[in-house]
């Protein structure tokens, strides 16, 4: 557990958890990881409030979406976090928020790099200095958001990517990949939309004083928030544009191909009439028994099939 104490006219300290107190003139951050499985017990004792259990088991689901709740003693905001550090395109996490009077408790699993962020600015820049839980947690949110504003450039340069190669109808590999990109839009839409729900939610609900110019970030955050969901919208349209341009390719090949084939046929048609006339088992056929009539055929048939391509090719038909 990590313990950040802030008070009225001081830089944030950092503190012991077992010493952790509530200021007088201020209040105090408690940052918790799933490994404090002990966590509602310590932060009990701090702050005087039993932590409902079903609150206590939401905060430990790694599945849980973005939500928000309240009772009498505080209020519990879960919000899901881009982890870069994954190593894949898009994984979450839940981070949630206890909001009590004069402090906020947070628990995530560990190395969610967010919280750690904020808490490092603040002790090595402490430029901007929370006055109020709110505010502190509004440092967190705007961090988390920030990360998925950061998604939208390589997401964006690898739709470029893919408008060129979907032009080959051969890149089945590369329509795979597109499936599954858009598997993630979809995920990353409705994850924003569970975020601003909840941030709203908490926001109109609360108790919890809340100046003008609080209130205005939030409504900043909520904004960006939007701005991730309509990136995602956004993104799955042209997803369903970089596939339909696929299949017109592949469209396009195919009509190409039977072209082809229909000219190729059309011109072996005549050729074939004729080979399948002179194939005929009678004994009596005009010049069958000449001595020329072999290579007069022959030279008949190649001088029709040149006339037949020659108007083809007048035609623009290949």
């Amino acid at each position: 557990m990590d313990a950040l104490q802030f008070t009225a006219g001081a830089l944030p300290l950092s503190v012991e958890a077992a010493r952790a107190v509530v200021p007088a003139d201020g209040f105090l951050w408690l940052d918790f990881h799933h490994t404090d499985v002990d966590w509602p017990v310590l932060a009990e004792r701090v702050t005087g409030v039993r932590f409902h259990e079903r609150h206590v088991r939401d905060s430990l689901n790694l599945a849980h979406p973005s939500f928000y709740d309240s009772t009498g003693d505080y209020d519990m905001v879960v919000f899901r976090s881009h982890v870069p550090e994954s190593g894949e395109v898009f994984f979450t996490h839940p981070s949630t928020f206890f909001l009590l009077d004069r402090v906020l408790v947070t628990v995530h699993p560990a190395g969610s790099h967010p919280e750690a962020s904020v808490r490092q600015r603040l002790l090595a820049q402490p430029t901007r200095i929370p006055p109020d839980p709110p505010a502190l947690m509004h440092l967190i949110l705007n961090a988390m958001v920030d990360r998925f504003l950061a998604l939208r450039e390589p997401l964006t340069m690898r739709m470029e990517a893919w408008a060129a190669e979907m032009l080959d109808p051969r890149s089945a590999e590369d329509l795979r990949s597109i499936m599954e990109h858009r598997s993630v839009l979809r995920r990353l839409e409705s994850l924003s939309e569970e975020q601003e729900d909840a941030v709203i939610g908490w926001r109109d609900s609360t108790l919890l004083p809340m100046d003008e110019q609080l209130a205005v970030r939030y409504t900043d955050l909520v904004e960006h928030i939007r701005r991730i969901t309509r990136f995602a919208s956004q993104q799955q349209q042209e997803v369903e544009n970089l596939i339909q341009l696929h299949f017109s390719a592949v469209s396009t090949r195919t009509n190409e191909i039977m072209r082809t084939l229909t000219v190729v046929s059309a011109i072996f048609l005549p050729l074939n009439l004729l080979a399948g006339i002179f194939g005929m088992n009678f004994e009596y056929l005009p010049a069958l028994h000449m001595q020329a009539a072999f290579f007069l055929t022959s030279g008949g048939m190649l001088v029709l099939a040149t006339i037949l391509l020659l108007v083809f090719r007048m035609k623009h038909w290949f």
